[in-house]
């Protein structure tokens, strides 16, 4: 009788252990979340897709989600971090963060044009310390800040080899990632492989490359290597979300099988 009350007493611990488990699951799941991306225009939201071929690859993000993540992208073409936090932009997303948010960083394209003083960020002194305050100010909310570095350029020299455009910006982003222990996801690295998967020729299709009058678009033509395609873009935002599965702690439960 006495090893049955025992028996008995165990089942019926592991079974409010399991309850206890799927009831945070459930609170996890049931918690609405917003996602706010800020960055350039390799992330930002095109006008008239109906019609226009580039795409942000944040702008392909929703899809990836389930219905109790928000999406707020506000990356905006041209943005350095300088000028992103000079325009009020941080400010006004910094104001509405909740605990529990999280925060995608991705700056770098825009913050080397040294011939723009109200763009340029120097990459180890201006530009990381831009990144620390993005971090610090999202943590002192609750929220969960993200950091990601630039996606490549198509740039292939006359033997084939993709040359990297971005110098010392990528590394500024691991450095404060790692200093701040913040996940980084490593989309230059990522998107280095894609494009040199896809080669010299097929990796037009990741951008923006058109023939006059082959798409009402752009009756001139297009060639472009910086911004992305739809299916340069949809590629990208896989990249990020397998990386984000693995490397952003409770956010897998949002993501879509």
């Amino acid at each position: 009788m006495k090893h049955f009350k025992i028996t008995i007493l165990f089942v019926l611990l592991i079974t409010q252990s399991c309850k206890n488990e799927a009831d945070q699951n459930n609170e996890i799941l049931q918690q609405k979340i917003t996602i706010y991306t800020i960055g350039d225009s390799t992330m930002a939201n095109k006008s008239n897709p109906e019609v226009n071929p580039e795409r942000g690859w944040c702008q392909m993000l929703p899809q990836f989600f389930n219905q109790d993540v928000i999406i707020e992208n506000h990356a905006v073409n041209g943005r350095s971090t300088r000028s992103f936090i000079n325009e009020g932009r941080w400010d006004s997303i910094y104001r509405k963060l909740n605990k529990g948010d999280y925060v995608f960083i991705q700056f770098g394209h825009n913050d080397q044009k040294v011939n723009d003083p109200k763009r340029f960020s120097n990459p180890h002194t201006s530009y990381r310390h831009n990144l620390i305050r993005f971090v610090t100010s999202t943590r002192q909310k609750g929220a969960h800040p993200v950091l990601i570095s630039s996606i490549v350029r198509r740039n292939f020299n006359e033997q084939g080899t993709l040359v990297d455009t971005h110098g010392e910006y990528p590394s500024e982003v691991r450095s404060v990632a790692h200093e701040m222990e913040v996940p980084f996801i490593d989309l230059q690295y990522l998107t280095e492989l894609m494009e040199e998967e896809y080669g010299f020729e097929g990796s037009k299709k990741l951008h923006l490359h058109f023939e006059p009058g082959e798409i009402p678009y752009y009756p001139d033509g297009k060639t472009d290597n910086t911004h992305l395609s739809v299916l340069g873009a949809n590629n990208v935002a896989k990249l990020a979300i397998e990386e984000l599965k693995s490397k952003v702690e409770g956010l897998k439960v949002f993501i879509k099988e």
